[in-house]
């Protein structure tokens, strides 16, 4: 009850060292992975052999899944595809076998796998330079995303603060990725899409904090920098965490229940907003605070008086 009733009393900045360190060495694992173990990257970005196929009848994803599996192709990405009797299929390149000749395989397992007819509808062939593409427009993007918020915050708040906030955001997609590299899950463009929101999601939550912490700044004329940040957060803390918990169920569920080709962007999902929750508190703030943040930086500017008299 004094959870939800926002009345909290932590104190969240006297940890502020340690939750720095603990970052810094969470973020240095994940850029050694980058550095050795690279990323899994999905056919959206190595390309590969597209192939879309037609049942007689309706049929379900998990028998395709599990007839392909038996004929070698247990990698390969399948999802309908306009209705519940087509198919689309994505096979990773094969060394000395062309898109002809993959296609022609996973045609015959999978007519020898249904008992009804299955026909071919195309095969399309995607090239590595697309991905090549790919990689680097969605770079960009998340580039331009962190450029846009780095002004917003800014413009709104305080330089300080923009830096927080940016500190924030590069913590949360850092470990994001990284631990997508870690444990070699495969890296698409639905993971990129989740990283993107991510990034919306963890600057949402630092500027209601921020907002707060200019309110506070103005109300509280006695405390310390240090005491008005905590309870700033503290303020806040039950919307953070009732935000996070909501989001969250909701992704869980679809891990859970959204099947492989919604696996790895709700899995980005649940990381980005567990690290967004962690680097709200104890990554945007401290930073601003060890930048020199102090009341005169939020309090609002007098307007120089003009001299009216003749």
């Amino acid at each position: 009850m004094q959870l939800l009733s926002g009345k909290t009393n932590i104190d969240f900045m006297s940890r502020q060292r340690q939750a720095l360190k603990i970052s810094g060495i969470v973020i240095a694992v994940c850029l050694l992975s980058f550095l050795f173990r690279g990323m899994n990257w999905g056919l959206d970005f190595t390309g590969g052999t597209v192939i879309e196929v037609a049942y007689a009848q309706p049929t379900d994803i998990p028998q395709v899944r599990e007839t392909l599996t038996e004929a070698g192709f247990g990698d390969a990405q399948i999802q309908h595809f306009g209705t519940s009797s087509e198919v689309l299929i994505r096979l990773a390149p094969r060394e000395g076998l062309n898109s002809a000749a993959i296609s022609s395989q996973v045609l015959e397992a999978l007519k020898a796998g249904s008992q009804v007819e299955v026909t071919m509808r195309r095969v399309e062939f995607v090239g590595p330079q697309v991905g090549d593409e790919l990689v680097e427009d969605g770079g960009l993007a998340m580039l331009l995303a962190m450029i846009g918020i780095l002004i917003y915050v800014a413009l709104r708040f305080e330089w300080r603060l923009a830096v927080g906030a940016i500190a924030a955001v590069f913590h949360d997609v850092i470990i994001t990725v990284g631990l997508f590299s870690i444990l070699g899950v495969e890296f698409d463009l639905t993971v990129l899409a989740a990283v993107l929101a991510v990034i919306g999601y963890s600057v949402n939550d630092t500027v209601v904090i921020f907002d707060r912490i200019r309110e506070n700044f103005r109300r509280m004329r006695k405390g310390t920098v240090l005491e008005i940040m905590n309870t700033s957060i503290n303020q806040t803390l039950a919307r953070t965490l009732m935000t996070s918990l909501t989001t969250l169920l909701a992704v869980v569920t679809l891990f859970l229940l959204g099947g492989p080709v919604l696996k790895g962007f709700s899995l980005a999902l649940i990381i980005g907003v567990l690290v967004g929750t962690y680097s709200t508190i104890y990554v945007a703030s401290p930073v601003a605070l060890r930048l020199g943040l102090n009341r005169e930086d939020l309090m609002p500017k007098a307007k120089a008086e003009v001299d009216e008299s003749p």
